[in-house]
């Protein structure tokens, strides 16, 4: 599976390991930054990524901040993007399950680096249920786009 992955300096270690892991998984990752330690702003890194998933270059996407909060919100804004800030595994799991997410959102200061991995596991091994209650929910959800 090809990822997009981005953050801000708050996460930057954070993301380097959640990159090399998904590597070591077997997965392509598309790396949008940050890429040093020096202040700079999560939109540009979440967009970027959110970006990439929006537009099919890729499947997935995972952004990382200091809390998760602004990068989630970031992302979010980008149409066509359903990006949830996870901080444990039942979270992981129900929101693939029922939200068909396609992005995640963890915050570098809030999960501790084993369990971020774990999240990121479950998140990426657990598909969409297909309920119809689910993909009704979900059509609902993005069709707010559009208003």
């Amino acid at each position: 599976m090809k990822i997009a992955i981005g953050c801000d300096h708050g996460a930057l270690a954070l993301k380097n390991k959640v990159a090399e892991h998904l590597q070591k998984k077997g997965h392509e990752v598309a790396d949008c930054g940050t890429y040093t330690l020096d202040s700079c702003d999560y939109p540009d890194f979440a967009a970027a990524a959110a970006r990439k998933v929006a537009c099919g270059e890729c499947e997935r996407g995972i952004v990382l901040c200091t809390t998760g909060i602004g990068v989630s919100i970031a992302a979010n804004k980008v149409k066509g993007i359903r990006c949830a800030l996870l901080h444990d595994l039942m979270s992981a799991r129900m929101t693939r399950e029922h939200n068909d997410t396609n992005m995640m959102a963890i915050g570098a200061a809030v999960t501790g680096e084993m369990l971020a991995l774990e999240i990121v596991d479950t998140w990426l091994g657990t598909e969409f249920s297909h309920g119809e209650r689910h993909a009704r929910r979900v059509e609902k959800v993005m069709a707010l786009e559009k208003e």
